[in-house]
């Protein structure tokens, strides 16, 4: 376990650009201001959106310098002015700030309190390091935005990366039939997840196989919404959490909703996420674990877009 330090190691880049840029780099101890708690952090997610923000400022006010990284899980080493929420040696999970810089690549964070919830006591650091941005992205897409209820056909596209995986695990424990789009050797783990149909979108064009679908999740873009309303049955909904996404075709809209989210942070998500863990409904796939200095490595597999599940720092290693 780390102990309390004047300094820690923190992920930074002076440019845009490829992984190359990344660099390990040493800073002093950050203090909380008020409202705020500095945490300890154990482990650190790894999302699309670092490696995206990484190449380009796909997020306002992203300007070199900066750190990168918003899925945390760690402990509480010091709170500030006003805070009750927390106290010292509390573990504790989030993502904070999204869209703007958390700054979780590195051994500190300070975050607003309520910005983070308790650990599941069942999961290591590294597998709550990998739930937040995600889940609380699945979770809104499925819970808030489209109110996905028992009984309803819900379409999961992309459903073995980081969003998906989960997003198949939160319509299943909500009663849903789910049907997911994976290339084929990803299908078994799928199915082990709850999936009740599994589609291989390299073979067979999902909009000829899939039908009467109540909601979609849109992690793609692109054309993807358009094509997916084909699939919808009246007054269903297709929830793109992608920028870059095309209008739905004249004789789709009105007939099917189309909205795009962006995930936020959210306190009553993160603790109904935890409470899903802890009943068994819902599980992390961690595919790769990296020590800090492994910043480069870890985001050429983010970069590959061949994924499994989620990608973690391990700030232990």
């Amino acid at each position: 376990m780390m102990g309390t330090k004047a300094s820690g190691r923190k992920v930074v880049q002076s440019d845009f650009g490829g992984v190359e840029v990344l660099e390990v780099a040493e800073e002093r101890r950050p203090v909380p201001g008020v409202g705020e708690v500095l945490v300890q952090v154990r482990a650190a997610g790894l999302n699309p959106v670092d490696a995206k923000s990484r190449d380009h400022a796909e997020l306002p006010g992203q300007v070199p310098p900066f750190t990168l990284g918003w899925d945390v899980s760690g402990v509480v080493e010091e709170v500030g002015l006003g805070v009750a929420f927390h106290k010292v040696g509390d573990e504790v999970f989030g993502m904070p700030r999204f869209p703007e810089f958390a700054e979780a690549h590195g051994d500190y964070v300070v975050a607003p309190a309520r910005h983070l919830a308790k650990k599941p006591e069942s999961l290591s650091h590294v597998e709550a390091g990998a739930l937040p941005l995600a889940g609380l992205t699945a979770r809104q897409a499925l819970v808030d935005f489209a109110d996905v209820r028992a009984g309803q056909r819900v379409l999961i596209h992309a459903a073995a990366g980081g969003v998906g995986h989960l997003a198949v695990q939160i319509a299943k424990a909500r009663g849903a039939h789910v049907i997911a789009t994976a290339s084929a050797p990803k299908h078994a783990m799928l199915k082990e997840l709850g999936v009740d149909e599994a589609v291989d979108y390299r073979e067979v064009d999902f909009s000829q196989v899939v039908s009467d679908v109540n909601v979609v999740l849109d992690p793609l873009g692109g054309d993807c919404a358009r094509r997916s309303a084909k699939v919808v049955a009246d007054g269903g909904i297709v929830v793109s959490i992608k920028r870059g996404m095309e209008a739905l075709d004249r004789e789709d809209e009105g007939r099917v909703r189309h909205g795009f989210m962006i995930v936020e942070p959210d306190l009553g998500g993160l603790r109904d996420i935890a409470e899903m863990v802890e009943a068994g409904s819902l599980r992390p796939v961690v595919s790769g674990v990296f020590a800090l200095e492994k910043a480069a490595e870890a985001h050429r597999a983010v970069d590959s877009g061949s994924t499994v599940g989620k990608l973690v720092f391990d700030l232990e290693k």
